[in-house]
């Protein structure tokens, strides 16, 4: 994988590599990269998994099992940007059947308690819109739903 960029750490307490397969098997352009292993000098057993590279949409990951000191929160979380409600309800609806919780106005987190926002196209469009009713049709239709329905929203958008 390239060098250049930035490239997103997440620290795992031992399921670094479980999660980067998993990952990868969610999104279809997902790819596995170098795997590093501790060595005899510790300090996890040689052998184990330290680091795992892998890419999800165009985006570079390291998963990094480093232990149970630091767990993920909602303050930092990933957008998933969709063309349509099939892909709203596959990345929604995957996230859900392997144990993630759902949350409001398209967040979900998964399993291993990574932040996801599933956002269909067009949607911040029309909560920014110039037309201020239009906005707040739309705002408040998102504000109601936690998997987010695009044609509920583009339907209180125009007012229908």
């Amino acid at each position: 994988m390239p060098q250049r960029g930035f490239t997103t750490c997440l620290w795992f307490d031992g399921q670094a590599e479980e999660a980067a397969h998993y990952y990868t098997s969610i999104f279809k352009d997902g790819r596995i990269g170098r795997v590093a292993r501790y060595t005899e000098a510790g300090p996890g057993p040689a052998g184990t998994v330290l680091t795992v590279e892998f890419e999800i949409n165009g985006q570079r990951f390291v998963g990094v099992n480093g232990g149970p000191q630091f767990t993920f929160d909602a303050a930092v979380s990933f957008q998933i940007h969709c063309a349509d409600q099939d892909e709203v309800d596959h990345y929604w609806n995957t996230f859900v059947e392997d144990g993630g919780e759902e949350g409001h106005c398209g967040w979900i987190t998964d399993k291993y308690g990574l932040s996801w926002q599933v956002v269909p196209d067009g949607l911040v469009e029309m909560i920014t819109d110039p037309d201020a009713e239009k906005a707040r049709r739309a705002s408040e239709a998102l504000y109601s739903m936690t998997k987010l329905d695009i044609a509920a929203i583009r339907e209180a958008h125009a007012g229908a």
